[in-house]
């Protein structure tokens, strides 16, 4: 009897993920971040000794996305550009000095 009348627990609660985190990338700043993030990594794994302290320093500038995309997404265009243009070239000193 009581399986007639409770429903399954997955249709009746809607997932967690949907309702109290919005993971949809809306913006212009979440995708340039993510590219940024991607190029990141394969510069890591490209093009580096892939040493702990170069991930370190790489670090920095994923940092330096992470903020530039609440930056952007906040309303302040102009210093997450500034922000992204910055975390880039620390990225690309790091990478071609072999810190």
């Amino acid at each position: 009897m009581g399986a007639n009348i409770r429903k399954s627990w997955a249709k009746t609660q809607p997932s967690l993920a949907r309702n109290k985190l919005d993971l949809e990338m809306e913006t212009a700043f979440d995708f340039l971040t993510v590219a940024c993030f991607a190029g990141l990594v394969i510069a890591y794994f490209q093009f580096t000794q892939r040493d702990t302290r170069t991930l370190t320093h790489l670090m920095v500038s994923a940092a330096a996305f992470a903020v530039a995309n609440q930056m952007g997404n906040a309303g302040l265009p102009l210093f997450a550009l500034i922000l992204i243009l910055a975390g880039a070239g620390y990225a690309a000193l790091v990478v071609k000095k072999g810190f």
